[in-house]
């Protein structure tokens, strides 16, 4: 768990984010994937589901009322074998955004709430915070885009595929990109990765490769 505080408006930074749960507590951010711009406050939370290098900025933030940010990042085992224990229905596997932003509710706060205040009693950290985490990830799953966070996760699913090839493109960005490989990676044909890559990123493979490049060494978003 992460909590991140921003006492200003802050420059827009370029950064890899990882699978996590994002939820301001305060203030606001805007996010961008490819051509796209997410803006989230306290009344909405962010789900990133796979590996994207991002733009991102605090676009509402004083030293009265300061940013306020919870990031949990995902643990894609737990997830999988959440889905695997319960009787969470699959779903088409549709083409999809890694990334998507949806209401909070109450039960999903009331559960972010019961990690953060498990900071209080670090005793309790290693009993509790798996059972309040298995519990968050099965609201995430069974929320409004839980869909999305499924097909993620599940083994052998289209997107799982897809992704493969993103963690791969993460290790050998610096190496000249070979779509015949990569294909390879994810068991998929060449026009079909091509098609659910770009629906997964927001871009190409090809562009996806030189953000990552034009970010090495940039640290994982931090906003």
């Amino acid at each position: 768990m992460h909590v991140i505080r921003c006492d200003a408006p802050s420059e827009l930074i370029h950064a890899v984010h990882w699978p996590a749960l994002c939820l301001i507590v305060q203030a606001r951010k805007a996010l961008g994937l490819g051509d796209e711009q997410y803006v989230y406050d306290s009344l909405s939370y962010l789900v990133v589901g796979v590996t994207v290098p991002v733009s991102g900025r605090v676009i509402e933030a004083s030293a009265d009322a300061p940013y306020l940010c919870i990031r949990l990042d995902f643990d894609p085992v737990q997830i999988a074998q959440l889905i695997a224990d319960s009787p969470l229905s699959g779903v088409p596997d549709e083409p999809q955004r890694g990334l998507f932003l949806d209401h909070i509710d109450q039960p999903l706060l009331e559960t972010v709430l019961r990690l953060v205040r498990l900071l209080d009693t670090p005793r309790d950290i290693g009993m509790l915070a798996p059972l309040a985490l298995r519990e968050l990830y099965y609201r995430l799953l069974r929320g409004n885009n839980g869909r999305r966070l499924y097909e993620m996760a599940v083994g052998d699913s289209q997107t799982q595929r897809v992704t493969r090839a993103v963690n791969w493109l993460n290790v050998h960005y610096a190496e000249p990109l070979r779509i015949d490989e990569l294909a390879r990676v994810a068991n998929l044909g060449n026009l079909t990765l091509h098609y659910r890559f770009k629906a997964l990123t927001a871009m190409s493979s090809l562009q996806y490769q030189k953000q990552l490049r034009l970010q090495e060494g940039s640290p994982a978003d931090d906003q």
